[in-house]
């Protein structure tokens, strides 16, 4: 076989593609006998050219898997005996590389059984040699092996560790200090005990030498390893920076503002910083980072992108989205240093400036909201500026700040409508199609929650809208009916007089069928359900029927954005109709639940590309018998059908809200469908499911309390949905989901009553105590653990839920709920001390104040009068002087102090008078007014 197996590698390594098939197919014959591996590993060994002793070491790291075991002890022996020689004596690199990968996959098999005892003395005993060639190759080996007998070297690690170090100090070689950089990569990779870890802390400074010395030769690719160290040191929970941190954030910032570097180099040093940002904001603060990082990202996104390069890699995009992971996770330390860049770069003369300087207001409104809205007025006059500005490109940056500030500065941002919506209007008239669309998008945003604040603006809109509507490429006319939308939405009666002329520029969107035009069609339909919200059910029930005709027939199309906006359209319709809208349940329903059982689209890719297969080897090893695992490389998700899945989901639970009774034949399909939803992996779907949940558990209670049985069915669906409610409060780890469940848990008990309540009595308080406390799956803190006072994590939507559930157990308890009520007083009553924010003791406030009243007269008997009430007395008391508090709140308040001197009468005296007199007299005056 030898002989012939050599003619055929030389064969297969002939410029002719007619030989190389044919070789090729030899050699996959001949590659089933297991007496391919001793031919194989003498052309390895005595081939007279470096390329036939190559393809044999890659042939044989793909075919001595299937064939080891079946090898006779001698034949094991002359492998790895063949194997040691080889990356000794071998010159050419690329074939002791390729040996390197055999002995690798030897090893899986031999290092476990015992059969190779002398590997790990002889990779020592290499590392130490004073050739280079041969502590390059131990090197290379000791990264490989970490893949597949990782488990022998632990005995040796500490071992090892000084070994990597000792070689990436490597004085006289270049090849030794960068194979000694990849084997610490995959030492990490494999290494996941704390204390080994660790001990990488003092490898860092050697790693940024080698890194730099990499950069320096054109070696980025190899430079790159740095950052996938970094990375796995920063999400480690070890505390494995120290005062390295400083260091790692100088280099990275030095690569990232290396313009003569590859963008993927430079996109690796930026997401380092946003891992320290998401991961370690607390040591960036402690080490003061914060400043000097965004003075280095808020000029790069000045810096021009070149329009061949992918947009993700650029670093004007990279630096945005890092600058938007600081703004949410350390916003107070970000919004003074960008704000500052903004105030100067918006009167610079470079127009890339002057757009970065508004594209980073933009970017950081999200995180660093509470911020902005007090700064409204200077973040304004800024991108009110820059919206006037001769270069389009700034002009399009402030329509795309302007419209992120509507979205997140709610609801301050609309107090200053007479300034910004003048400006909107003018920009909607840009020579500009991409300021235009930016602009569209601002005012759709914008409009959705300025209510009756739109009407003296709802003439020039609407006349300039729907021009536009009429006029404009697919692209403007889709961002146009957004804006129309909002218009209609905040304007609801008012937009009558407009509604008319839109329904019927509609028809003709709803019937597009050609791809390109799917996207307008959806945005038609998602209007034409949201005018009609606007206009109501008389004036738009008679003229639905040709609407839903063709929202329907849309369903037909393979457009997954169709599908959502026409589940949307449905879902609104039947809010119009409510029982009525029965008749369209069986030709909606079933697409809603093809929706809600499509395939995810989760897509795997594999990787299974080396320098074998680049270098022309892939035919003849990727047979049926190479039993490598592949790597997974990355996994992306379909975002449309999520969005899709999302919407049919609400759609369900809208369907069974409006029309009840009716909806009995889909009831049990829904459930199922709803039960699978609300442990989703995509919080969007999770949150639907849990809101159709509570929809669907009214029908249930509707359609059972019409049938003989119905008690037990209806109980049966309520444990469902009830276990599902109290297992998101503990278990689900998003805010907005567990913050739905307990507002449906709460609307439960108000609807249901303590009866019904009684048998999760005991879940719920714990559910809702551990939510108090704070230590819920949902409000764990995935980032490092020093974290201020001023950073707590809690989330104000979320406690807002939570407070609302002990107003609604007193309501239906009475005189049940004081023992329970004692014991979630202490986890509520923090959130009224000094520190926290004034949301917070609003929060406590307007709790207390409710469960003061709903708890009824038995309270008295039970409160410990001097530990609960002049505490609650105290807090009222600063609410009512607060100049940041709400009429409303104060109104409550003075309702719930009523109530506390009927139940106590002069024993509140005392309590008064130990108040300043400011804060009694303010609390009696507005007692008297309740």
């Amino acid at each position: 076989m030898a002989q012939s197996l050599e003619l055929l590698l030389i064969q297969f390594l002939m410029p002719d593609n007619d030989a190389r098939r044919q070789a090729e197919d030899q050699i996959k014959r001949l590659a089933k006998d297991p007496q391919v591996v001793p031919a194989l590993v003498q052309h390895m060994r005595t081939a007279k050219t470096p390329n036939v002793r190559q393809l044999a070491a890659v042939l044989l790291r793909k075919k001595i898997t299937g064939h080891w075991a079946k090898l006779s002890p001698q034949l094991k022996q002359l492998v790895k005996q063949s194997l040691i020689e080889t990356i000794t004596v071998e010159h050419s690199p690329p074939v002791r590389k390729a040996s390197a990968n055999v002995v690798s996959i030897v090893a899986k098999y031999a290092v476990p059984s015992g059969e190779w005892p002398d590997l790990l003395p002889f990779l020592f005993q290499c590392s130490q040699s004073a050739q280079e060639d041969h502590r390059e190759v131990a090197l290379i080996l000791f990264s490989s092996l970490t893949e597949t007998i990782g488990n022998a070297f632990r005995p040796y690690f500490a071992d090892l560790q000084a070994l990597l170090l000792k070689c990436l100090q490597d004085e006289t070689s270049n090849r030794v200090r960068v194979a000694a950089l990849k084997a610490v990569g995959s030492f990490l990779e494999f290494t996941h005990d704390g204390d080994e870890v660790i001990k990488f802390r003092e490898f860092i400074p050697s790693i940024l030498n080698v890194s730099r010395q990499c950069l320096a030769s054109g070696e980025e690719d190899v430079a790159i390893i740095a950052f996938e160290i970094f990375d796995e040191l920063i999400e480690s929970p070890a505390p494995l920076l120290g005062d390295s941190v400083k260091s790692i954030v100088q280099f990275s910032l030095e690569v990232c503002s290396s313009q003569n570097l590859e963008c993927n180099t430079r996109h690796q040093a930026i997401q380092i910083i946003s891992w320290l940002a998401k991961y370690k904001s607390s040591t960036l603060k402690k080490h003061k980072l914060i400043t000097p990082i965004l003075q280095v990202l808020c000029p790069l996104l000045a810096e021009s992108t070149n329009e061949n390069e992918d947009d993700d890699l650029a670093p004007d995009r990279a630096a945005a989205e890092v600058i938007d992971t600081m703004a949410l996770n350390i916003p107070k330390h970000v919004f003074q240093p960008v704000f500052e860049f903004a105030s100067v770069s918006c009167q610079n003369a470079n127009p890339k400036f002057r757009e970065a300087s508004v594209t980073a207001l933009g970017v950081i409104s999200e995180g660093c909201l509470e911020l902005m809205k007090s700064k409204l007025e200077p973040v304004l006059h800024i991108v009110l500026g820059a919206l006037r500005d001769p270069e389009q490109m700034v002009r399009g940056a402030a329509s795309f700040a302007l419209g992120q500030f509507a979205e997140h500065l709610q609801p301050e941002i609309v107090s200053h409508y007479e300034s910004v919506l003048p400006c909107i209007l003018n920009a909607l008239e840009d020579a500009s199609d991409e300021v235009k669309e930016k602009s569209y998008y601002a005012l759709a945003a914008f409009c959705e929650n300025m209510g009756e604040d739109i009407l003296p603006f709802l003439d020039p809109l609407m006349g300039r809208l729907l021009t536009a509507l009429q006029n404009s490429s697919r692209v403007l006319q889709e961002t146009c009916m957004s804006a129309i939308g909002s218009i209609a939405s905040a304007a609801e009666q008012a937009f009558i007089p407009y509604a008319e002329r839109v329904l019927e520029l509609m028809k003709s969107f709803m019937v597009l069928t050609n791809d390109e035009d799917l996207r307008s069609r959806a945005r038609a339909t998602e209007l034409v359900g949201i005018v009609a919200m606007s206009v109501g059910r008389v004036r738009m029930e008679p003229i639905l029927p040709p609407y839903i005709e063709a929202a329907i027939s849309g369903f037909g199309l393979e457009f997954s954005e169709l599908r959502e906006y026409t589940h949307g359209f449905f879902s609104n319709v039947a809010e119009i109709l409510d029982d009525s809208f029965a008749q369209y349940l069986p030709h909606v329903v079933p697409h809603a639940f093809s929706s809600c059982n499509l395939d995810d689209g989760s897509a795997v890719d594999i990787d299974e590309c080396d320098d074998e297969i680049a270098n022309g080897f892939g035919g003849v090893s990727s047979d049926d018998e190479a039993h490598d695992e592949p790597r997974v490389r990355n996994i992306s998700i379909r975002t449309g059908v999520l969005d899709e899945k999302a919407a049919a989901t609400q759609a369900l639970g809208l369907f069974a809200q409006h029309t009840k009774t009716s909806y009995a034949p889909y009831l049990e399909e829904t459930l199922r469908i709803l039960v699978k939803h609300s442990g989703y992996f995509h919080e969007d779907v999770r949150l639907q499911a849990i809101i159709a949940l509570k929809h669907t558990l009214t029908a249930a209670h509707a359609i059972f309390q019409i049938q003989n049985e119905g008690a037990a069915k209806a109980k049966e669906i309520l444990d469902t949905v009830m276990n599902i409610f109290i297992k998101t409060m503990v278990e689900d780890d998003d805010k907005e989901v567990v913050a739905q469940a307990c507002t449906s848990v709460a609307d439960i008990i108000r609807d249901y009553g303590y009866a019904t309540l009684e048998p999760y009595l005991s879940q719920l308080v714990d559910a809702t105590s551990l939510l108090l406390r704070e230590q819920s799956a949902c409000q764990q803190i995935e980032s490092d653990s020093e974290i201020d006072d001023d950073d707590s994590a809690h989330d104000e939507v979320l406690m807002d839920a939570v407070s609302d559930l002990l107003p609604a157990f007193a309501k239906s308890m009475g005189a049940q709920f004081a023992p329970i009520f004692g014991q979630l007083f202490e986890p509520l009553i923090k959130f009224a001390k000094p520190y926290r924010p004034p949301q917070d003791r609003t929060m406590v406030v307007a709790c207390l104040a409710e469960v003061a009243q709903n708890m009824g007269s038995p309270i008295a008997s039970y409160v410990d009068i001097l530990s609960l009430v002049p505490e609650l007395v105290n807090i009222f008391a600063q609410v009512v002087v607060s100049p940041v508090e709400t009429p409303e709140v104060k109104a409550v308040v003075g309702r719930a102090f009523s109530h506390l001197i009927s139940l106590y009468g002069q024993q509140m005296q005392p309590l008064l008078s130990n108040l300043p007199p400011a804060h009694a007299n303010a609390l009696s005056a507005f007692a008297q007014r309740s």
